[in-house]
């Protein structure tokens, strides 16, 4: 009897109820997919088609092995008699092999008496199955990746993490391995990974199959490509996405935003883009401008762009039950709906309920409300805000989806948030499509996703976990990544402790893919119709002016930074675009034969010619700084020239970030620092 058969180019094997299917999926890269009782689906959960591949197929035996490139899946079955159970049982065991015939990742072993199985299936009554899929733990292994947790961590080892979006956190189950290889959980279920030092565990809550995707790379660069190819490339971020995005919570009616761009203007600033935040709208759901308060958008867009600005409007994925569109949207089915009690799934400013656009008929439907109420007016850029999306409680298991319930495709929904615009935008012939989003999952990034940290808050602790947010965002391929400059939730305006952080955010912010003012600044004001009745309120004051004049002549001398680093931005976007490569970069991004690299949190390559070390404690006036070995490095603020290799202690008075050029590159910006 024939252990393993060929078929496709792919090698499967059968038993026990289980179906085991590789093949090669890209460049150096595979493809394990498994299920019970029933063939593997080709779910395009975020893996772009397979394209065509030569590998090649040996079987001896009871062993197979499947060379793809660089890696190679060695698959062993074993049949035997279990004594225990009284009948013969059949397994299978995986490993990956670089191209030097090192093991990249292997399948937790049996245990013998344990009977541990490394892809576990666990029936789940009159549905599908729960999954653990597990993996030997290599000691000195160092992980990267996986999105965005709030946490200051950049090397993941000894992290379990949810797979789940909440506020503030982006799940996107891919991770690099220090040992040569990529790692993509391609499954949006709701579950869990962790890495801990005896085994690596992914664990789906909800799912009917095993699926990943699994890459091997000599350096980090060249994990981040394949990463790309298989899942897509992020498009080239427009010209007006490379110099300042202003905004606050929020701008409540047209002539307060024209004043702030005007004043812009006068001040001879350069501003990119300019946002309409939420509750523009009459009622959640309505999708369109409130007359009262913005009686002519044309006009305000026309008015915008001969000041070379922007609009940028928000996009809530939620309909108020008093929405004009709320029946229509529940009558077709577009809504989420809840396994048990009532339908609505938050309750800010007033009972809503989330659209599906899990379901295609969903993402049509916002797309020709905001088609007709936005983008025909000029307007290019969305702000696609609760993409998680943000429930009232995140009782995952009690949502369901056009796709499936929530436990087994939650993690999808950002994804094809952002989708639902990118599509319609390029229907409508707009090719350079980017739209801010608060999460995101693998494949996000071919839509155009250019994804911010959420509604965090205003303390150095949280801007020092914005470093490895970036970093690890870039990894897990979303390499467009922004910041609310200063922290979201709170910041008095008239705080000189608020001051100081704002102003080692905004240099911070100098050297993120996408530079945005944003913030629910304090003290808030009241904001009423008309008619005297209330709509959201307004925050105080976020504009560069807004803070003093000391702030001021600090904040200004970094925007003109920003606009001198265009040309280089710009060749970081193409990078990106091209490339496949992060714009925020872990030190061993560009030097991973430097072992001090691979653990440095708190500064980072951006690009591959400076080096930006953030100061993230209040008071400081100094902070110490790794210089990488390989290269010399050039202080832009200074001037002096250091050899790499060593630590430095580098002079950061408040109004100087640390930045170091390497080698002879951007030598033009000395002294602007």
């Amino acid at each position: 009897m024939t252990v393993f058969q060929t078929a496709s180019g792919r090698l499967i094997w059968r038993g026990d109820g289980e179906t085991l299917v590789v093949e090669p999926w890209g460049r150096h890269s595979l493809r394990v997919r498994a299920t019970r009782a029933a063939d593997v689906a080709d779910t395009d959960f975020a893996l772009l088609p397979r394209p065509p591949a030569d590998a090649e197929i040996v079987t001896e035996g009871n062993v197979a092995r499947l060379t793809n490139g660089n890696i190679t899946a060695v698959l062993t079955a074993e049949e035997f008699y279990d004594a225990q159970a009284g009948y013969d049982v059949s397994r299978c065991s995986l490993a990956f092999h670089d191209r030097h015939g090192d093991v990249l990742l292997r399948e937790l072993g049996s245990g013998g008496s344990l009977k541990l199985k490394a892809r576990a299936h666990r029936a789940i009554t009159g549905g599908p199955h729960h999954l653990t899929a597990s993996f030997e733990a290599r000691p000195d292994e160092k992980l990267y990746g996986m999105g965005q947790y709030q946490q200051d961590m950049l090397n993941l080892k000894g992290c379990t993490l949810e797979l789940a979006h909440r506020n503030s956190q982006v799940s996107v189950p891919f991770v690099l391995s220090s040992a040569g290889y990529g790692f993509l959980w391609h499954n949006p279920a709701i579950g869990r990974a962790t890495f801990g030092t005896n085994r690596t565990e992914w664990v789906a809550e909800s799912t009917r199959q095993l699926d990943y995707w699994i890459t091997a790379g000599d350096t980090p660069a060249e994990i981040t490509a394949a990463y790309a190819e298989a899942t897509g490339h992020v498009p080239m971020m427009p010209e007006y996405g490379l110099g300042l995005w202003q905004s606050k919570l929020r701008y409540w009616n047209q002539e307060q935003l024209l004043e702030v761009a005007r004043e812009y203007h006068r001040r001879g600033l350069p501003l990119d883009v300019l946002v309409a935040d939420f509750f523009h709208w009459p009622k959640m759901g309505d999708f369109r401008f409130e007359d009262e308060f913005w009686p002519d958008p044309d006009a305000m867009v026309a008015e915008l762009r001969e000041l070379g600005i922007e609009l940028m409007v928000s996009v809530w994925p939620q309909v108020s039950v008093e929405s004009e569109n709320f029946r229509e949207f529940r009558r077709h089915n577009l809504l989420v709906g809840a396994e048990r009690g009532p339908d609505v799934q938050m309750s800010f400013q007033g009972p809503s309920m989330f659209l599906d656009v899990t379901n295609p008929a969903a993402r049509e439907a916002l797309w020709e409300l905001c088609r007709r109420n936005y983008h025909s007016k000029g307007i290019r850029v969305f702000w696609l805000d609760e993409a998680e999306p943000e429930y009232g409680v995140y009782d995952f298991d009690n949502y369901r989806y056009h796709l499936g319930p929530a436990l087994e495709v939650g993690n999808l929904y950002p994804q094809a948030f952002s989708r639902a615009l990118s599509e319609g935008q390029r229907a409508a012939g707009q090719e350079d499509v980017v739209n801010l989003v608060r999460c995101a999952w693998a494949g996000s990034q071919r839509y155009g996703a250019l994804v911010w940290s959420g509604d965090i808050h205003c303390d150095f602790d949280t801007m020092r976990k914005q470093i490895t947010a970036g970093v690890n965002m870039g990894i897990a391929g979303i390499p467009w990544f922004t910041t609310d400059i200063g922290g979201f939730h709170g910041g008095d305006i008239t705080d000189p402790g608020f001051h100081e952080l704002l102003i080692r955010w905004f240099q911070f912010g100098t050297f993120c893919p996408v530079m945005r003012m944003h913030g629910d600044r304090q003290p808030t004001a009241p904001v009423r119709a008309a008619d005297g009745t209330p709509r959201c309120p307004t925050g105080a004051d976020n504009e560069l002016w807004a803070f003093g004049e000391d702030v001021y002549d600090v904040l200004t001398r970094y925007l003109r930074l920003r606009e001198a680093l265009r040309p280089y931005t710009r060749r970081l976007m193409s990078e990106a675009h091209r490339d496949g490569q992060p714009v925020m970069r872990a030190m061993f991004h560009e030097f991973p034969d430097d072992p001090a690299c691979w653990d440095l949190a708190d500064q980072y390559m951006f690009g591959g010619d400076l080096l930006v070390a953030p100061v993230t404690s209040a008071g400081a006036d100094s902070r110490e700084v790794y210089l990488p070995q390989g290269a010399t490095w050039t202080d832009l603020g200074t001037g002096t020239r250091h050899k790499g290799g060593r630590y430095i202690r580098a002079a950061a008075p408040l109004e100087v970030i640390p930045v170091f050029a390497r080698d002879d590159a951007l030598a033009h910006l000395v002294g602007l620092v």
